[in-house]
Order: structure tokens, then sequence, then C-alpha cells
């Protein structure tokens, strides 16, 4: 899987979001990762690779497409795919603020 040059912003009409783990820009990795972006100015990554390829993936078990996964995109502060995936961006922020990483497994 090849990275994206340009990453993705939160483009949610009307929404002025505040919360500081609220997301407002994404890139797609290698290796089902995500590079992120938070309001107050917080980057980290996040390593879906454990996760997406895990026995308990389930609906994460999609994201194994390489195109897929490519898709991610940020509604209302949050990483989302079709069919209503999405990752928690409190949890995110919590975990990229202690370690600048958070890996899903």
């Amino acid at each position: 899987m090849s990275s994206q040059a340009a990453p993705k912003q939160d483009t949610t009409p009307g929404i002025i979001p505040s919360a500081p783990w609220r997301l407002i820009e994404v890139e797609i990795l290698s290796d089902y990762r995500l590079s992120v972006k938070f309001i107050d100015g917080t980057r980290g990554e996040v390593d879906l690779s454990r996760l997406i390829w895990s026995d308990q993936a389930g609906v994460f078990s999609l994201l194994r497409d390489p195109a897929t996964f490519a898709k991610a995109t940020i509604e209302y502060g949050t990483v989302t795919w079709l069919g209503e995936i999405d990752l928690a961006p409190d949890s995110m922020y919590d975990q990229i603020k202690q370690q600048g990483t958070w890996v899903l497994e």
C-alpha cells in the first residue's frame, strides 16, 4: 500500500470543534497506519495492522483491502470508513498524547 501525498481534512459543514481530541487531518500511511492531527495541534500515528489481521478483527477485517483502508476520512472529528467503521478519537488522543502512537490490537 502506498502513501498518499495530501492529507485529508475534516470538511464537515457547520461544525466548529472545540474538544482537543477532535481530529482535523488524517493521512494514509503504509502498513495499515494513519498519521493524524488534532485540533490542538497534537500529531501522531495510529497503527491498525495488528487489529485488522487478528482473529478478533470483526468489522475491522473489512479494512484488510488496501483500497478500502485508503478511503479513511474525517467526519465530525472522527476517522471513519464506509460501512460505519470508526475509531474513538478520545482514546486515540489520550494514547498519542502519552506515547505518540496508538496501536490497536
